[in-house]
């Protein structure tokens, strides 16, 4: 049965919130201050009929926009999509007792996004629809790069020769280098050889192991290109990488010796590399590897000393963290048992990029309460018209 009620606020999901008999009700793509028709289901709420739209709403530019559950924000008008994303940040540094706010929002959509992974079964590939199991079969994707254009055709392709499984891509400077995971035991990797060469793949890996090398995928960073590993880290647009890498130069000053923590294959260490000596870590040996080969191929860089190392479970101790400047990339997990040795180090300088406000906020209370003063506060959004936000941020004391 459907019901009128009219929409309070927005979810961190990106969702507006109804209260209906006392209860807080989520109802995906809508805005606060609509009156709409909808269905419930426990605290879940579908939209069935808009009657009084938001000033704020605007026309979704993706035909697919509400079934495929890949975007949740294109119906927001510009100024309230990065309200809302910079109030990502800022409550999630309240939450840890923190009041900053965020400076700039850097829009860093550029070209589309450079990776992508879909879903393939025998006869479709896609993105998952929304709050469901089912695979909405995409004829293409308007948020990723022309070059990968193909990828849904392809995805379709290797599904219908293998089954069900996920697929990546990455556009590369060599072409598409492809990662098929999740497929059925028993898929003969000679069997996607033929495939991934009619198809003109750079590369295709299964399971992490490589099927087929046509051209070695590179991708270009600072002065370098760098082989890019089956499986490793990228930002997920190049311009992205751009905006975080000049960040995090403007940020360092004029250091003597810098660290470059979670450095995957170096988009900030071989930047860095040309002001100062590097001590790069990660726990990714082939990145570190390719890290390394690019600093040997590339003249004019600084010292650069890649050491593969699990930063989770062995951090740089206080002992060894005499460096100018330590600059921090974690993973969605935050970087907690680094920052803790960082805290009780003499370190006085650190440059910190995260891709999650919440342990972004915990590692940051720790470096405030450590005497470091938190500054130059700033949200990039890569993840276009998703609830997701890259941040930047610089810690002295």
């Amino acid at each position: 049965m459907s019901i009128t009620t009219t929409i309070e606020s927005l979810g961190h999901k990106g969702e507006g919130v109804a209260i209906i008999d006392g209860q807080r009700v989520f109802v995906p793509f809508t805005l606060p201050g609509e009156q709409v028709a909808i269905t419930v289901d426990g605290n879940r709420g579908a939209l069935t009929g808009m009657l009084l739209p938001a000033p704020s709403r605007i026309e979704p530019f993706c035909p697919h926009f509400g079934t495929c559950g890949g975007c949740q924000l294109q119906h927001m008008d510009a100024g309230s999509y990065a309200a809302f994303k910079t109030e990502l940040v800022e409550a999630a540094l309240r939450q840890a007792g923190l009041e900053a706010s965020v400076e700039r929002f850097i829009t860093a959509h550029g070209a589309g996004r450079r990776r992508a992974t879909l879903h393939a079964r025998k006869d479709r590939a896609g993105y998952m629809q929304l709050r469901s199991h089912d695979l909405l079969d995409l004829d293409a994707c308007p948020i990723l790069v022309p070059a990968l254009k193909r990828a849904p055709d392809i995805a379709r392709a290797l599904g219908a020769a293998i089954g069900e499984c996920d697929i990546s891509f990455t556009a590369t400077n060599a072409g598409l280098d492809v990662g098929i995971r999740k497929a059925a035991k028993g898929v003969k990797a000679e069997k996607l050889v033929p495939l991934g060469n009619a198809l003109g793949l750079a590369r295709l890996s299964l399971d992490g192991e490589m099927v087929l090398l046509r051209q070695q995928p590179t991708v270009s960073m600072g002065r370098s290109e760098v082989d890019l590993p089956v499986g490793s880290f990228l930002q997920a647009t190049a311009q992205a990488e751009q905006v975080l890498s000049d960040y995090v130069l403007a940020a360092i000053g004029k250091p003597k010796s810098i660290a470059d923590l979670f450095c995957g294959i170096g988009p900030f260490a071989l930047r860095l590399a040309e002001i100062a000596p590097v001590h790069a870590a990660d726990s990714d040996r082939a990145g570190i590897a390719a890290l390394d080969k690019a600093v040997r191929h590339t003249k004019g860089l600084k010292t650069v000393t890649a050491k593969a190392r699990d930063l989770f479970r062995d951090p740089l101790t206080r002992f060894e963290l005499n460096f100018d400047t330590i600059v921090l990339d974690p993973p969605r997990a935050g970087a907690q048992a680094q920052v803790k040795e960082i805290a009780a180090s003499k370190a006085r300088h650190v440059v910190m990029i995260a891709c999650d406000p919440k342990s972004f906020a915990r590692d940051a209370a720790m470096l405030v309460q450590a005497g470091f003063i938190l500054s130059d506060l700033v949200a990039v959004d890569q993840f276009a018209w998703s609830v997701h936000i890259e941040l930047a941020a610089t810690f002295r004391r």
